[in-house]
C-alpha cells in the first residue's frame, strides 16, 4: 500500500456540507409565494411550516453555489435528497438532522469515482462500496470516515486483499493475493505481515512460518510444489485462529453496497501494492521482506515474490521439506525434515549459509555458550544488531546528510523479553538498544563491499560468538564472528564521543581514500540490559580474516616503553610488540612507496584530530621455501631471490617441471570466470600493479593453496629477514622468508587529553624515564616518531635482496 498512515478525515469524506443560517424566528424571513431569502442571500423554495422548511423544498447557498433539493424537517435537511457542488461532486440519499445520514450514493465529478454505502453525520460508516478514479476498489466495512472492520480491496492491477482493516490499512487477519497468483494468508499489523503466515506461490510451494513486521524472523517450513501442508494442521490453524478462515481467500465478499465510490487511491488511506519488478538477488531478502514492500513499506519500488520464489528454490530440492530459520528477512539456516526421499542428504545437520569456509586451524577465543558471563550480553547485541541493520536495509539508498551525524539521527528501542508490536520474543534479558547514525554506518558497509545479508548471518545468525582475551590495558571485551570477518569491542564513553565527533571526517577520509589503512567501522550500538550497566560497542573489520593461517602478529606504535611480551609463552595468537620485532621486510619498490604514503596520510588525518596511541597491527603468513631442482634450463624471470612474474598457463606449465625455491609467484589477475578470484571480506580499493609492468594488475599465486588479489595491506608478498642475536661477541644470524603481509591502523580513538597529559608528566618525573619511550606524547611527535618506526620496519630493497 502506498504508505501506512490513514487519509486525514476530509479526503474520505464529500466537501464539507454548506453552512445553514437556523431559522430561529419566522419573521427573519421574507415570505413571498413559497420562497424564503435569507439575510446572507442564501435561496429557499418550497415548503414551510412555521416559517421554517418542511417537507420538501431547494435550497441554494449564494456564497458558494451549492444546491440541494429534497426533504426537510424543522428546517433541517431530513429524508431523501440531493446535494451537488460546484466542483461537481454530488450526494444523493437520506439525511437526518441536516446530516448525510443512512444509505446515499455520492459521485466525486466522475461515475468512476465513486462511493455507495451507509453515512454517519457526513461520515461515510457501515458497509460501503468506493471505487477509485484509478480502477481500484474497496468493498467492506467503514468506521467514521475509515476503512475499519472486514473488507475486499481491489487493486487495478488484480491484486486483492481480502480480511480486516483497521485505520485504512491492512490489520488483523486477511488473504492478499497478487494477480500472479501468489497469496499470502496470515496476520498484519500497520499494512505489513506480522505473526503466523502462509505464503503460497502460483506452483504450488509454499512457506508457512512467522513474520515481522513485514520479514521472515524466526523459524519455519518450506513446502516444495508436490509437497503440500497437511490439511489437519491448517484446519487446526484456523480453528485455534492463528490463520485467517478458508473462506477468506476464496472469494467470500463482505454484504456488497453496489455502486461506484469516490476519491482517489492516494487520500483512501489504502495504496495500492505496485507492479512487481525484478531487483538483483545480491541482496537475498526473503518472501517476507517481498511482501513488506508490497504492501509500501519501503519506497522506490518494491520486490516482488517471483525473485524470492526463484532465491529460495535454489536453496534447497523441490521434493525437500525443508526447516528454515531466518533473521529479518534474511535465511540463516535449514535442515531437511523429509530424510526418506533419495535426494536427501543423508545428514540432518544445518546447512548454514556462509560467505567463507571454516578454517582448519585453531581459532583464536573462546565459544561463548549459555552459562558464559557474556552469553546474555551475546544476545542483546545479536538481535539488536538483527534487528536494527533490517530496519534499515530497505531504505533507499542515498548519500549520507549532514543531519545523518547528529544526536537526531540515534535511534532507540526497547526489547521486552516477550517481545512487542515492534520487536520478536526473545531468551536474554529486558533490554534498551540504541543505534547510533545508522544511515552513516548502513553506507559506510556499502563503500567497503560488505552484502547486508552476510553481515547479519556472520553476526547474528545462529552461531554463537567467540570471546578475545583483551590484547590491552583497555580492559575492553572483544568478541570475534565464527566466520571471522567481525570483530566487535566494547568502547569507553569517551572513544565513543571521539568516535561520533570525528564521523563526518572519518567517512569524507575514507570515501576520499580507497585504499586507506584506518580501521574499518561497521556500526556503533548502545545495549542496557535492564538489571546490569551500559555496554558500548563498535563492529569492525577483522584483519586477520583469510584463509592463510597468521602465524605472527605484532602491535606496534613506535616507543619502547612497556612494549615487550617476553615474560608470556608465545604462540601463533600472541601479539607480540615494537621490542619484540626483529624482522624486516623487503617489499617490491613501487608497493613500499604506496604502503608508506597511505600510512603517512591516515597518520596526519589521525593527527589532526588529536589522536594518538594507534598501532600499526602487522600480521603474515610464512611460506616455506624449497630447494630447487636442477633441470636443464631454469628461466631468468625464476630466479631464487626474486618474485616470480608468470602467465597463469606459463606458472602451471613450469610448476610440473620444477620446486621452486620461491613459494610465492605472481600471476596476470584472472577473469574471474570459475569464482576463484574472490575478494577477501571489507576489501576495498584498487589492486596492486605487478613490479615488472608486465601486466596491469596480478595476483598472488601460492603453489598448493591458491590465488589471492593483492591490495595495499592485503595479501602483499614480501621477503622478511629474522635476525637471531648469538651470544655476545658471535655475530647475528639472519633467515630469510617468504611471507604474506596483512597490515592496518588500529586503536584510532584515543585523543591526547588531560589524562595523557598526566600521563606523560607522571612516568618522566616519577620513574624519570626517557620522555621520548613513552608512548603517551603528544601527537605530532608520535605520528613523527611512528612513521620513522615504520620506515625502519620496512627498509630500500639493498641489491642482494
Amino acid at each position: 500500500m502506498q504508505g501506512r498512515t490513514a487519509a486525514p478525515a476530509a479526503s474520505n469524506n464529500p466537501p464539507a456540507r454548506p453552512h445553514q443560517s437556523h431559522p430561529d424566528a419566522a419573521a427573519s424571513w421574507t415570505n413571498s409565494a413559497g420562497e424564503l431569502t435569507l439575510p446572507n442571500g442564501d435561496l429557499y423554495s418550497g415548503t414551510l411550516s412555521g416559517g421554517v422548511p418542511e417537507g420538501t423544498g431547494r435550497y441554494v447557498w449564494s456564497g458558494s453555489g451549492c444546491v440541494y433539493e429534497g426533504g426537510w424537517r424543522r428546517g433541517m435537511r431530513h429524508g431523501n435528497g440531493r446535494t451537488e457542488w460546484p466542483s461537481g461532486a454530488v450526494y444523493e440519499g437520506e439525511y437526518s438532522g441536516g446530516f448525510m445520514d443512512g444509505e446515499g450514493t455520492y459521485t466525486n465529478g466522475s461515475p468512476s469515482s465513486s462511493y455507495k454505502g451507509q453515512w454517519k453525520l457526513d461520515r461515510k460508516h457501515g458497509l460501503g462500496l468506493q471505487a477509485h478514479a484509478n480502477g481500484d476498489v474497496y468493498q467492506g466495512s467503514w468506521v467514521q470516515g475509515q476503512m475499519e472492520g472486514q473488507g475486499r480491496y481491489t487493486w487495478e492491477n488484480g491484486n486483492s486483499y481480502v480480511g480486516t482493516m483497521r485505520n485504512g490499512l491492512m490489520s488483523g487477519k486477511g488473504v492478499l493475493t497478487w494477480s500472479t497468483g501468489d497469496s499470502f494468508q496470515g496476520n498484519w499489523v500497520a499494512g505489513v505481515a506480522h505473526g503466523y503466515g502462509l505464503y503460497t506461490w502460483e506452483g504450488g510451494g509454499c512457506y508457512l512460518g512467522t513474520w515481522s513486521r513485514g520479514l521472515k524472523d524466526g523459524k519455519g517450513t518450506f513446502y516444495p510444489e508436490r509437497r503440500r501442508v497437511p490439511a489437519a494442521r491448517l484446519d487446526d490453524l484456523r480453528k485455534r485462529c492463528v490463520l485467517p478462515d478458508v473462506s477468506f481467500g476464496t472469494g467470500a465478499d463482505p454484504e456488497p453496497a453496489a455502486a461506484d465510490g469516490s476519491l482517489s487511491r492516494r487520500n483512501s488511506g489504502l495504496g495500492r501494492p505496485a507492479m512487481k519488478k525484478r531487483p538483483s538477488l545480491q541482496r537475498r531478502r526473503s518472501i517476507g521482506a517481498a511482501i513488506g514492500v508490497a504492501v509500501g513499506v519501503v519506497t522506490g519500488g518494491p520486490a516482488g515474490p517471483e525473485k524470492t520464489l526463484k532465491c529460495e528454490d535454489t536453496a534447497g530440492s523441490s521434493s525437500q521439506i525443508l526447516e528454515r530459520e531466518y533473521a529479518q528477512g534474511v535465511l540463516i539456516s535449514e535442515v531437511v525434515l523429509d530424510k526418506s526421499l533419495p535426494d536427501s542428504p543423508s545428514s540432518k545437520k544445518p546447512r548454514l549459509r556462509r560467505s567463507r569456509k571454516v578454517k582448519d586451524a585453531k581459532r583464536p577465543g573462546e565459544t561463548i555458550i549459555k552459562g558464559h558471563r557474556s552469553y546474555d550480553l551475546m544476545l542483546c547485541l545479536q538481535l539488536g544488531i538483527r534487528y536494527t541493520v533490517g530496519r534499515i536495509t530497505p531504505i533507499q539508498e542515498r548519500e549520507v546528510r549532514a543531519s545523518d551525524f547528529g544526536p537526531k539521527a540515534n535511534f532507540w528501542m526497547n526489547f521486552p523479553k516477550n517481545g512487542s508490536p515492534l520487536t520478536p520474543s526473545h531468551r536474554a534479558l529486558d533490554f534498551k538498544w540504541k543505534d547510533y547514525c545508522p544511515m552513516v554506518f548502513r553506507n559506510l558497509r556499502e563503500m567497503f563491499k560488505i552484502d547486508t545479508a552476510d553481515y547479519m548471518i556472520s553476526i547474528s545468525g545462529s552461531d554463537a560468538l567467540r570471546e578475545l582475551s583483551s590484547p590491552g590495558k583497555s580492559g575492553s571485551i572483544f568478541f570475534l564472528s565464527q566466520d571471522d570477518q567481525f570483530m566487535i569491542k566494547t568502547l569507553r564513553k569517551s572513544e565513543v564521543q571521539v568516535l561520533l565527533r570525528m564521523l563526518p571526517y572519518y567517512y569524507r577520509h575514507v570515501h576520499a581514500y580507497e585504499n586507506t589503512l584506518v580501521t574499518k567501522f561497521f556500526g556503533l550500538h548502545r545495549v542496557r540490559p535492564s538489571s546490569g550497566q551500559k555496554f558500548r560497542f563498535v563492529v569492525m573489520g577483522n584483519m586477520f580474516c583469510t584463509e592463510l593461517r597468521i602465524h605472527r602478529r605484532f602491535d606496534l606504535k613506535g616507543s619502547s616503553l612497556g612494549r615487550s611480551t617476553e615474560k608470556i609463552k608465545i604462540d601463533e595468537n600472541t601479539t607480540l610488540k615494537d621490542l619484540d620485532l626483529n624482522y624486516s621486510f623487503y617489499l617490491e619498490p613501487s608497493w613500499r612507496d604506496a604502503l608508506l604514503k597511505q600510512i603517512e596520510i591516515d597518520s596526519e588525518f589521525l593527527r589532526n584530530h588529536s589522536i594518538m596511541d594507534y598501532s600499526l597491527l602487522l600480521g603474515f603468513h610464512y611460506r616455506a621455501r624449497q630447494n630447487l631442482q636442477i633441470g636443464s634450463s631454469c628461466p631468468e624471470s625464476i630466479l631464487p631471490d626474486k618474485l616470480t612474474v608468470l602467465s597463469e598457463a606459463d606458472a602451471a606449465e613450469k610448476d610440473s617441471a620444477y620446486n621452486y625455491r620461491d613459494g610465492l609467484i605472481l600471476v596476470q589477475r584472472g577473469s574471474d570466470k570459475n569464482g576463484s578470484d574472490a575478494v577477501g571480506p571489507h576489501i576495498r580499493g584498487s589492486r596492486l600493479r605487478a613490479p615488472s609492468g608486465c601486466f596491469e594488475e596480478v595476483d598472488l599465486l601460492l603453489p598448493g593453496t591458491g590465488r589471492l588479489p593483492i591490495q595495499l595491506g592485503v595479501n602483499m608478498p614480501a621477503r622478511a629477514e629474522k635476525e637471531e642475536k648469538q651470544e655476545e661477541g658471535s655475530k647475528s644470524l639472519h633467515h630469510m622468508y617468504d611471507v604474506v603481509l596483512y597490515i592496518g591502523i588500529i586503536d584510532i580513538l584515543q585523543k591526547y587529553n588531560m589524562t595523557k597529559k598526566i600521563e606523560h608528566a607522571y612516568k618522566s618525573i616519577k620513574y624519570k624515564y626517557n620522555p621520548l619511550s613513552i608512548s603517551a606524547v603528544e601527537p605530532q611527535f608520535y605520528s613523527e616518531r611512528f612513521l620513522k618506526f615504520v620506515g625502519t620496519a620496512f627498509p630500500q630493497n639493498s641489491s642482494n635482496q
